[in-house]
C-alpha cells in the first residue's frame, strides 16, 4: 500500500467582524443579498462577516449514532427523517426543522417514485410558503434556471419514475423553517434520499424570509445569477504577469520562482497553457507536475496540476465556477488569492517528459480587512484502500479526506481514483466534523450524492458546482473523478474541520484515492496528516 501526504501550513489574520451598513446595524440577509454572495469570487476570501454555522440534515440511516456503537456504517440511507406530524388531518414526514434565523443553501434529493407533496413552512406559519406537488425540486413553482436547479443524469420526468435534482436557490427565513413531505401512503416504505444544507445565523441576525412573490420580483436577478454561474467571467484587469517554464531540457532557471507584484494584492485569475508536448502524455504531465504557491513566504498551495484544475487523472475536459480545463493543455483558475506583501509560484515536475508551460496571471489591488484569509490547496493520496460490503463489519474504514486545524472556510474538493472493485465503490457517506461536533455537522447518504448526482454508477457530467469529468466504464470499474465546489454552502470553522469519507462498495475490492481540498485559512491554520 502506498500512502503519502502533503502538509501545507496556513497564513492569515484571525478575526471576525460584523457586516454593517456604515456604523448602523448588521445588514439584512435576504434572497437578493444571497444571490449577490453566491457569485462573488471575493466572498470566501474573508471569514463570514455575518456569523453563522453551516450544517446539513439528511436521510442517513438513523441507526448511525456514534463511531463506538454498532450501526456507524449502516446503509439504509433512504429511510431517515425527523418525525411524523399530523397537520390539518394530513400525515407529513418532517425532513427538516430549525428554529432561529437561517437559510437553506442546498437541497439534494432523489427517489424512485416522486408522487406526494413537499411543503415549506416559514416562521411558524401553519400555511406552507412553498408547496410542490412531488418529491422533486425541479417542479419548484417558479423557473430558476438550470444552474440553480440541476436535474441529475438519471432523471426521469414521470412522477412514478426515478428522479434526482439539486436545488441551489437560497431560501432565507427570519425565525424558523420546517420542510415536510406527504406520502401517498406513509405506511408504505419508499426510499426518499435527501440532503438539506443550511446556515444557522447568530441570534439577532436580521433575515428577510423567502416568499415566492419576492422571488418573482427578483426574476431578472435570478436569471443574471444563473447566467454568471454557467459562464463565469475570468478576471483580466490589473497587472498581467507571464512566465514560461521549460521541462526536460536541463534548464536550471526552471527551478526559480515566478514572482508577483508586492503589496496588498490578490492573484485574481491564473492560466497555464502547455505546449511542445506529446498529446498522449498530457495526463502524465499534469499528474507529475505540481503547482506550488507561497504567500508572504509561507507555502499555501502544493497540488498536482490535474487535481488543482478540477480534471483529475487523465486530465479530461472539466469546468466549474472556479476552474476549467479544455482537456488539451489549457487550464484556468478563478480562485481569488489575496496576499499581504509577496507571492511566488513554482511548477515542480517529477518526470523528464519535455514540455513548456506558460503561466499567465492577473494580479490586482485587494482591500484587506481583519478577516481576510489566504487561499490553500492541499493533497493526499493512498493506494490499495480496502472497500468492503458488510456494513456491520468492524473493519470498515472512515478514510480521512482532510483534517484542518485552525480557523478558516472550506470551499471544495476533488476525488480522483482508480477503482479495482468490479463495480460501484461509493456507497460510503461523507462525514464532516466542524469544531466541537459530537456528531458530524454533515452526514451524507453516498459518495455520488455528495457530488450532486444520484443512482450510481456514474456517467460524466458538468455543473457550475463541480461534476464527474471522468467515468471510464458503465460499471464504475477503473478511473473515476468527482469534483465539488461550494458557493453559498461554504463551511466556516473556528478551530477544526475534519472530512471523512466511508469506504463501502457493492462488491469487495480496493480503491486508489487521490484527493485535493480547497480552503481559506488564518495565520495558525494548517492541514494535518490523516487521523
Amino acid at each position: 500500500m502506498k500512502h503519502s501526504f502533503i502538509i501545507i501550513v496556513g497564513l492569515c489574520v484571525a478575526s471576525c467582524v460584523s457586516q454593517k451598513d456604515g456604523d448602523g446595524p448588521t445588514a439584512q440577509v435576504s434572497l437578493e443579498t444571497m444571490l449577490d454572495e453566491m457569485v462573488s469570487f471575493d466572498n470566501p476570501t474573508h471569514f463570514p462577516p455575518v456569523g453563522y454555522r453551516a450544517a446539513q440534515v439528511s436521510s442517513y440511516d438513523r441507526s448511525t449514532v456514534s463511531p463506538d456503537r454498532p450501526g456507524w456504517f449502516a446503509n439504509d440511507d433512504g429511510a431517515g427523517f425527523e418525525r411524523l406530524d399530523t397537520i390539518d388531518g394530513r400525515v407529513e414526514k418532517v425532513l427538516f426543522e430549525e428554529d432561529g434565523p437561517g437559510a437553506i443553501t442546498r437541497i439534494w434529493m432523489t427517489t424512485k417514485d416522486k408522487r406526494g407533496t413537499l411543503r415549506f413552512y416559514f416562521d411558524g406559519s401553519g400555511t406552507p410558503g412553498i408547496e410542490i406537488p412531488a418529491y422533486d425540486m425541479a417542479r419548484f413553482p417558479i423557473s430558476v434556471g438550470e444552474a440553480l436547479s440541476l436535474t441529475h443524469t438519471h432523471y426521469e420526468n414521470e412522477l412514478d419514475k426515478v428522479g434526482g435534482n439539486t436545488f441551489f436557490l437560497p431560501l432565507p427565513y427570519a425565525r424558523s423553517c420546517r420542510i415536510t413531505f406527504e406520502e401517498p401512503d406513509y405506511t408504505v416504505k419508499i426510499p426518499r434520499y435527501y440532503h438539506i444544507g443550511y446556515r444557522s445565523y447568530d441570534d439577532g441576525t436580521p433575515v428577510k424570509t423567502f416568499t415566492v412573490k419576492e422571488a418573482k420580483r427578483l426574476s431578472a436577478k435570478i436569471k443574471e445569477t444563473n447566467d454568471k454561474l454557467i459562464a463565469p467571467e475570468t478576471w483580466t484587469a490589473g497587472t498581467e504577469c507571464t512566465r514560461t517554464f521549460t521541462n526536460g531540457d536541463g534548464n536550471a532557471d526552471n527551478q526559480s520562482a515566478m514572482v508577483f507584484p508586492e503589496g496588498d494584492k490578490a492573484i485574481r485569475s491564473l492560466n497555464i497553457s502547455l505546449s511542445d508536448f506529446e498529446p498522449v502524455l498530457l495526463g502524465e504531465i499534469m499528474q507529475t507536475t505540481w503547482l506550488r504557491i507561497d504567500f508572504d513566504n509561507i507555502p499555501c498551495v502544493y497540488v498536482p496540476l490535474d487535481c488543482f484544475f478540477g480534471a483529475g487523472t487523465g486530465t479530461p475536459a472539466a469546468s466549474n465556477y472556479y476552474t476549467s480545463s479544455d482537456g488539451k493543455g489549457s487550464f484556468t483558475s478563478r480562485w481569488v488569492m489575496p496576499y499581504d506583501g509577496s507571492a511566488s509560484l513554482w511548477l515542480e515536475n517529477k518526470s523528464d517528459i519535455p514540455f513548456k508551460a506558460t503561466v499567465k496571471a492577473y494580479v490586482d489591488d485587494f482591500d484587506r480587512t481583519d478577516s481576510t484569509l489566504y487561499f490553500h490547496a492541499t493533497y493526499v493520496e493512498e493506494d490499495g484502500i480496502p472497500a468492503g460490503t458488510d456494513y456491520n463489519s468492524p473493519d470498515n474504514l472512515d478514510w480521512n479526506f482532510t483534517t484542518i486545524n485552525g480557523k478558516g472556510v472550506y470551499c471544495g474538493d476533488i476525488l480522483s481514483l482508480n477503482n479495482h472493485c468490479p463495480d460501484w465503490y461509493g456507497e460510503g457517506d461523507e462525514k464532516i466534523w466542524v469544531d466541537g461536533d459530537t456528531f458530524p455537522s454533515f452526514m451524507g447518504t453516498g459518495t455520488e450524492d455528495y457530488y450532486n448526482c444520484s443512482w450510481a454508477p456514474v456517467v460524466p457530467f458538468e455543473t457550475p458546482f463541480g461534476g464527474a469529468p471522468r467515468a471510464d466504464e458503465a460499471s464504475s470499474h477503473g478511473y473515476n473523478t468527482f469534483s465539488r465546489t461550494r458557493n453559498l454552502d461554504i463551511i466556516p470553522f473556528g478551530q477544526r474541520l475534519k472530512f471523512d469519507l466511508e469506504i463501502l462498495s457493492w462488491n469487495p475490492g480496493t480503491v486508489d484515492y487521490r484527493a485535493a481540498a480547497f480552503w481559506y485559512g488564518t495565520l495558525e491554520t494548517k492541514a494535518t496528516e490523516k487521523q
